[in-house]
């Protein structure tokens, strides 16, 4: 009879096993005293092996190691990075994933810790269901003076939803005690809180995805997303979420349109006091059709490797139509006066849920959830899915904007360097430099643009030519560039993926480009940055230099293969 995988349920893991028909399956639960069998153990084995063999598993980016989602459970995807902190000497991150097994069951939070940002360490899981009936999405993390780590989150099921908190309660933050107060910040109705403001008025705000808690002058302070509120009483114009409620729709429904943001405070973590809007909407930045989500708001560094703080802060957060963005501004009486906004995500919304931390050093630390385009039958075959971005080490600039770099931890995964000098590539012509590219490489690229119209790289080249990424700047729009419809497989976001950037006079294009089977992530001038997913389907590892309308000086080419990080 042939054999064929089926996945077991192990420690909440879902793995592969070998099965003899379609309906056998197996459920272990740790949790239980009954013995592990020896053939448990070697499934688990057969499934770390699988893992290893992917050719579109990433090998250096975090992957999330358990929630698969099934033909079963096809909402049970792992999501969001969530509650990011640092505390003696470790890097902790938090990840939604749906736990399924023993007497847990929902939307749960995993942890995992790490003292280099690369090798990670698993925790027990932080915040997890108790019944059906409840369930924690996303939300943030702040360690208090006394060196209590606080989560809060979005209590999203049960009679009493809202936002909850919970403390660690152990020397090694492996146990966490949800507070019995809980949710601290009631939902009237879903996401949302019909509240009085400080003038009385009855008004509508957010009780959904909490930003991570601060302090200031004694008291705590945490920030509510409004895309419950945006769909209910904003949803009126064209292209906003359809509301079939229409009676519902205030006459001031403009007022609740577009990103905002719900400012609380509390004297002890436990009565939380609704304050006022944290900053303005501004249409010539967003749409009113996106909302703020998975918000996080910190102190912006003033250089990369921290020190210091910056006069300014910096809020990260999602739309659901447009992925991640940002902006910059000025923390004053209660309010966030932002100067300027951007994106990470600009023609979809593949780059989402930001989560950031400070770390001991005083860097502002970044991870997104990158979205998996693969089809359900593909993922629920594979054995995995989640997969977040490169952590990014982001600081002010000279001129007030934001600025990105992957964190410098990331070059110790560097082996067998390869360089090359002074190369010239004449206009409406290619460089073929095949020894410089693998599934597991990192490339910096200095250039000198001189007239070239367009001028980059085409990476992943198959031998035929026909399977590519390109990636390139555009000195007429004044934006960098990745191509990813020629990438591979038709599944997937096939798109021209492109960002603002304007080069200074003289100034030459720098570009860090990383490249781990299924992703590639683009650093430009440590101003810019994209994330897209590819899923080569002939392997190409071909390399190619290019230029248009004008010849360019490749001032320094280096390549590096990048040794695997992930455990499996």
């Amino acid at each position: 009879m042939r054999m064929i995988y089926k996945f077991l349920l192990i420690g909440f893991i879902i793995i592969p096993l070998e099965l003899k028909s379609q309906k056998d399956r197996i459920n272990v639960d740790f949790n239980s005293d009954k013995e592990i069998t020896k053939e448990s153990i070697l499934s688990f084995k057969l499934y770390r092996e699988k893992l290893l063999k992917d050719p579109y598993r990433p090998a250096y980016h975090f992957c999330i190691p358990e929630g698969l989602s099934t033909s079963k459970t096809p909402n049970a995807m792992p999501f969001d990075p969530n509650g990011a902190f640092f505390k003696n000497g470790r890097y902790h991150l938090m990840y939604l994933y749906k736990r399924f097994g023993g007497e847990s069951y929902g939307w749960t939070w995993g942890h995992v810790s790490s003292n280099d940002l690369i090798n990670w360490r698993n925790h027990p899981d932080a915040l997890i269901a108790n019944s059906k009936k409840e369930g924690s999405f996303s939300g943030g993390a702040f360690v208090d003076d006394d060196g209590k780590v606080i989560l809060s989150y979005w209590k999203i099921k049960g009679e009493k939803r809202g936002v909850g908190l919970a403390k660690n309660i152990d020397n090694n933050i492996d146990k966490w005690e949800k507070f019995k107060e809980n949710p601290v910040i009631k939902s009237t109705e879903w996401g949302i809180t019909n509240i009085k403001d400080s003038s009385g008025k009855e008004t509508f705000v957010g009780s959904a995805d909490p930003s991570n808690i601060w302090k200031k002058n004694g008291k705590y302070y945490l920030l509510t997303g409004n895309l419950l509120v945006l769909r209910k009483f904003g949803s009126k114009g064209k292209g906003l979420p359809a509301n079939k409620e229409e009676n519902v729709l205030p006459k001031d429904s403009i007022n609740y349109q577009g990103d905002r943001l719900y400012l609380f405070e509390s004297e002890n973590l436990v009565d939380w006091n609704y304050l006022n809007e944290f900053y303005n909407s501004n249409r010539e930045w967003t749409s009113k059709t996106e909302d703020n989500m998975c918000p996080s708001f910190l102190p912006l560094p003033s250089k990369p490797s921290g020190g210091k703080s910056s006069s300014k802060h910096l809020l990260l957060f999602i739309s659901h139509n447009r992925g991640c963005q940002y902006y910059v501004g000025d923390y004053k009486n209660n309010n966030f006066y932002p100067n300027n906004h951007g994106r990470m995500s600009w023609n979809d919304n593949g780059f989402f849920a930001p989560e950031a931390m400070i770390d001991g050093n005083g860097r502002q630390i970044m991870w997104a959830w990158v979205f998996d385009y693969r089809p359900k039958h593909m993922v629920s075959k594979s054995g995995w899915s989640g997969t977040y971005s490169l952590p990014r080490s982001l600081w002010l600039g000279k001129d007030g904007t934001l600025r990105i770099r992957p964190v410098e931890e990331l070059k110790s995964l560097r082996i067998n360097e390869k360089s090359l000098k002074d190369l010239k590539v004449n206009p409406e012509s290619k460089m073929n430099l095949n020894d410089f590219n693998s599934r597991l490489t990192e490339l910096e690229v200095i250039i000198e643009p001189n007239d070239a119209h367009k001028f980059g790289l085409e990476i992943g080249v198959s031998e035929d030519g026909l399977e590519k990424t390109v990636i390139y700047y555009d000195s007429q729009e004044n934006k960098i560039v990745v191509d990813n419809r020629d990438s591979g497989f038709d599944f997937g976001n096939k798109i021209i993926e492109e960002a603002p950037l304007k080069l200074k006079v003289k100034e030459n294009i720098n570009l860090r480009v990383f490249i781990d089977n299924s992703i590639i992530e683009v650093f430009a001038n440590d101003r810019q940055a994209i994330c897209r997913r590819i899923y080569p389907e002939k392997k190409g590892n071909g390399l190619n230099l290019f230029s248009i309308g004008g010849d360019i000086n490749v001032k320094s080419l280096k390549s590096w293969e990048i040794m695997p990080s992930n455990p499996y």
